[in-house]
């Protein structure tokens, strides 16, 4: 059943990357070949207008293959002949739309099981404590930055330990500052001292809204938080996950859901697609060669520059950091088995 879910997810997300291309060639009247999910030979296809829509062999990944993309081409509708900023639209738009859709699943959850707020509970003899915070207090910023769910100042807590922090609270309407030096725990933590017992609660339809966009702003911190911390020398790329990583999450998470039913079991899968759906969209707009952020690279560099940079110059680019993107993701695979057969 894991590899079932895991496929349903995988396949969701990457049909909703490629279809933000799609729509966005269709609406600038480019060409588009082949609309396809998975790679290799195709197993099942038809022709609708002048575009084959496709089923592959193997269920990784998908493509928006369009007419001039990668080779010159005449045609009115090639890719290529399309204005610059035409072509920007159409390359934003996968990740993009993997975070509409992400923003989507969070309306799901948090219409469904409601938001995590920042109202906490004080650990007894902590920093918090000792400055004067009591049960009930809802944190408003931590250094400046804004908090809407509790999860963040748990993410903000184990980005910075031991740090001192402004916090800005509020308690019976009133806002309140301190400032905390986090004590050392048992477990070699520096903990403010911070808990939450609280359940999710719901809210109106504009609370929902608002915190489902508080929910991708958090999955966008976290994501754009560990990039750092790779860049940084804090975690290995022994920490990082790829398809098989991923595929094992998701079976351990649904073997701990299915125990209280399969409503549970949906908003679980749900809240890793929103993960999945946002690391994505985030790992497609940064500058790498081969990925969308590495084609927004040459396309920014073409409406500064007034013209474009020669074509096969840019495919070698592209060709170059496909192959050292294979090469990591071969690495991170023999990591993720590695993991897996040592548990």
């Amino acid at each position: 059943m894991s590899y079932i879910l895991a496929l349903i997810i995988f396949s969701a997300i990457v049909i909703f990357h490629e279809l933000g291309h799609f729509l966005l060639a269709k609406w600038n009247g480019i060409e588009v070949i082949e609309f396809s999910l998975g790679m290799g030979p195709r197993l099942l296809s038809h022709v609708w207008g002048d575009t084959r829509y496709s089923l592959k062999l193997l269920p990784i990944g998908g493509s928006c293959q369009m007419v001039g993309e990668e080779e010159a081409s005449d045609s009115e509708g090639a890719f290529g002949n399309k204005s610059v900023w035409a072509r920007i639209a159409v390359v934003a738009a996968g990740p993009v739309f993997n975070f509409i859709l992400a923003w989507v699943l969070a309306l799901i959850i948090v219409g469904s099981v409601g938001y995590d707020n920042t109202m906490v509970d004080i650990i007894p003899d902590s920093a918090a404590a000792e400055a004067g915070m009591e049960d009930g207090d809802q944190i408003i910023s931590i250094n400046g930055s804004r908090t809407w769910l509790y999860r963040e100042v748990s993410l903000y807590s184990s980005l910075h330990q031991g740090q001192t922090a402004t916090v800005v609270f509020e308690r019976n309407g009133e806002k309140q500052t301190v400032v905390l030096t986090p004590k050392q725990s048992d477990t070699g933590a520096y903990l403010y001292g911070f808990s939450r017992t609280v359940q999710r609660e719901k809210g109106g339809a504009l609370e929902t809204v608002g915190y489902s966009c508080a929910e991708i702003r958090y999955w966008l911190k976290a994501t754009v938080e560990s990039l750092k911390m790779l860049i940084g020398g804090q975690v290995g790329l022994e920490e990082m996950s790829g398809p098989v990583g991923i595929v094992s999450t998701i079976g351990d998470t649904y073997k701990e859901s299915r125990v209280d039913g399969w409503y549970y079991v949906t908003m679980n899968m749900i809240m890793i697609a929103i993960l999945l759906s946002v690391n994505l969209g985030v790992m497609n707009l940064l500058p790498i060669p081969a990925l969308d952020g590495g084609r927004l690279v040459f396309l920014i560099l073409e409406a500064i520059r007034g013209k474009a940079i020669p074509q096969e110059k840019e495919s070698m680019v592209h060709f170059t950091g496909f192959v050292l993107l294979m090469g990591l993701m071969a690495v991170i695979l023999f990591s993720d088995l590695h993991k897996l057969f040592i548990k």
